[in-house]
């Protein structure tokens, strides 16, 4: 019995008790002999049918089942016991994703990359400290696009990262790169892009050369042309710290100041922020309310040209220049010319959040044609001084390969980044799915149409376990064990964007749901699963049970364990869900 003391009373409740859900049991009840237990030609069944595993994955998956089994012995007459199987499939060896990765032979431009902004900041975009810590917990965390902003110090002799004309405090450039140095490959060892921000004059801009050759050495990609034709693959550049920024330019001068906090930084505010919108209210307001120019309100990396500038240039130090393996294009500010391919030479553009929400208005079919060859990189607009972050969806919808997170601030929004670098490996590159890179203007996606379902994904809860082990006994509730429930849905396409919500169990420290979902998907290679876990509270706001966000078009079908995360996004350490994927055609029912 487990006792929580209610003023001088003592409350009982039953003992926490890990045994199969009903339903679980019911399917290794369908497979067992006479004697309860699962024997192997059996089990070989199971996993092929139950699990979707091929012959021959069934006959490897049966001899690991087995061997674990034996190993926790939990073998009975030569059979897989309910325990046995029950602990196999909460086992980190039956995790929901396949950890194998897939073609890294296809242009930079043909993946999405995991993208950070403003790596160095320790919290809030105004006045938090600049560390090389987040930089490392980003790269550990396999971030593959590192941000830096590039400023002279006081004495305008020597280089320091911060944010500028703010009151964050600067950090110094050889503590970055040396971080980088140290922790590029730690979690992968797919190219790193170092973006550049710089504010320098020519003198610094040749020091800050000096650096970046004296400290990656070898490490540092130089392209072989100023102009590339196309842009090599992850695999060409494995081991490689790519350099990317505009050519040399004037140092501008600027003062610090302050922005206002919008109400959507307020929402984000709260341990798991704003819910996921499918965006269709949005798109509806931007059409209302733009044209087709956009100006240059977030024009983070991009002051205007000038006859000064133009001076700057010319006398820029050339080393400098030389090492810009991605050059950043200069924008006309008129979308036509901004997203014009070139057939002989790619490039990289950087658009703020609300010049990009305005080009998906009037440009989406330009955005996806653009990114067919050319990295797009849209970055968090100035007023979201709490590090709050946009659905990085309106981004991967069509084709932007840089949808740059604030890694500082955490809910929803990141979340879904997070999730969907879990996929091929969690590597820091996920291809893109073929829709986006069909070139055929009859064919070109339009993620906004009405769209047919492609497959139904039927999600079932079963149950969850391990909050008994990382939470204190009164984390939740002083009183009695926690009332748990969980939130599952897809955010993807607006066609395909929902939750759900299982019941409440009452006073239980492992809660049972045994409960199905169905989820039509129009676009599933863009669907992201997203789950919740929560605590009911009558009296305040319900609290953060755990989270996670997988790619749907990675999940193993079958009965999978899933293990939940907390609201920054690092794995809890005992806490998982056994869940189970389906996937049907769109014209049957899984009824």
């Amino acid at each position: 019995m487990t006792t929580y003391r209610v003023c001088c009373f003592l409350r009982r409740f039953r003992a926490a008790s890990n045994e199969p859900s009903e339903a679980v049991r019911d399917v290794f009840q369908a497979y067992t002999d006479g004697g309860g237990v699962v024997g192997e030609e059996a089990l070989r069944r199971l996993l092929r049918e139950v699990q979707g595993e091929t012959d021959a994955g069934a006959e490897a998956a049966a001899k690991e089942v087995m061997a674990f089994a034996a190993e926790q012995r939990l073998l009975k007459k030569g059979g897989l016991t309910a325990e046995g199987f029950h602990r196999w499939l909460c086992s980190d060896a039956n995790a929901a994703l396949d950890p194998r990765r897939g073609d890294m032979g296809s242009p930079l431009s043909h993946y999405f990359i995991y993208t950070g902004h403003n790596s160095y900041l320790t919290g809030n975009q105004l006045s938090s400290g600049c560390s090389e810590r987040p930089i490392v917990k980003a790269l550990l965390d396999g971030v593959r696009v590192i941000e830096l902003d590039l400023w002279p110090n006081t004495a305008k002799n020597d280089v320091e990262v911060l944010h500028g004309r703010t009151l964050t405090s600067p950090v110094e450039l050889n503590k970055c790169l040396d971080a980088i140095k140290e922790h590029a490959f730690a979690a992968s060892p797919y190219p790193v892009i170092l973006t550049l921000e710089d504010h320098l004059t020519p003198d610094l801009q040749a020091k800050v050369a000096k650096m970046l050759k004296d400290t990656f050495r070898d490490m540092l990609y130089i392209s072989e042309s100023e102009n590339m034709a196309e842009f090599p693959s992850p695999d060409y550049l494995k081991g490689k710290i790519i350099i990317s920024t505009k050519p040399p330019k004037e140092y501008l001068q600027t003062k610090s100041g302050k922005e206002e906090e919008t109400a959507e930084d307020r929402a984000e505010e709260g341990v798991w922020g704003e819910e996921i919108s499918d965006d269709k209210a949005t798109a509806l307001q931007m059409s209302e309310q733009y044209s087709g120019k956009y100006g240059a309100e977030e024009a983070e990396e991009e002051p205007p040209d000038g006859e000064a500038e133009k001076k700057a240039r010319q006398g820029a130090d050339n080393e400098y220049k030389r090492l810009i393996a991605i050059q950043l294009t200069r924008r006309k500010h008129d979308m036509d010319q901004d997203l014009k391919v070139d057939p002989e030479k790619v490039t990289r553009l950087s658009l703020g959040e609300k010049a990009y929400e305005k080009a998906i208005v009037s440009h989406g079919a330009h955005i996806i044609r653009f990114t067919q060859r050319n990295l797009l990189r849209i970055f968090p607009r100035s007023t979201r001084i709490t590090s709050s972050n946009y659905n990085p969806l309106m981004g991967w919808r069509y084709g932007v390969q840089m949808v740059a997170a604030n890694m500082q601030g955490h809910g929803r929004k990141l979340w879904l980044t997070q999730g969907m670098f879990r996929a091929n490996g969690g590597c820091g590159y996920v291809k893109k799915p073929d829709i986006l890179m069909n070139s055929d203007p009859d064919k070109l996606f339009d993620p906004r149409a009405d769209l047919p379902v492609k497959t139904r994904l039927k999600v079932t809860v079963y149950m969850g376990d391990g909050w008994r082990f990382d939470f204190r006994k009164t984390h939740f509730d002083k009183c009695s064990p926690p009332d748990f429930y969980a939130r599952v849905g897809v955010a993807g396409v607006a066609a395909d964007t929902r939750m759900e919500q299982t019941r409440v169990m009452m006073d239980s420290w492992i809660p049972t749901w045994d409960r199905e979902f169905e989820f039509p998907l129009a676009v599933p290679e863009l669907a992201l699963l997203r789950v919740e876990v929560h605590e009911s509270d009558n009296h305040q706001k319900d609290d953060f049970g755990g989270q996670t966000c997988l790619p749907v078009w990675e999940l193993r079908p079958g009965i999978r364990s899933v293990r939940l995360c907390d609201h920054k996004g690092q794995p809890l350490r005992s806490v998982k869900l056994l869940m189970r994927f389906e996937f049907f055609p769109s014209s049957s029912s899984s009824k």
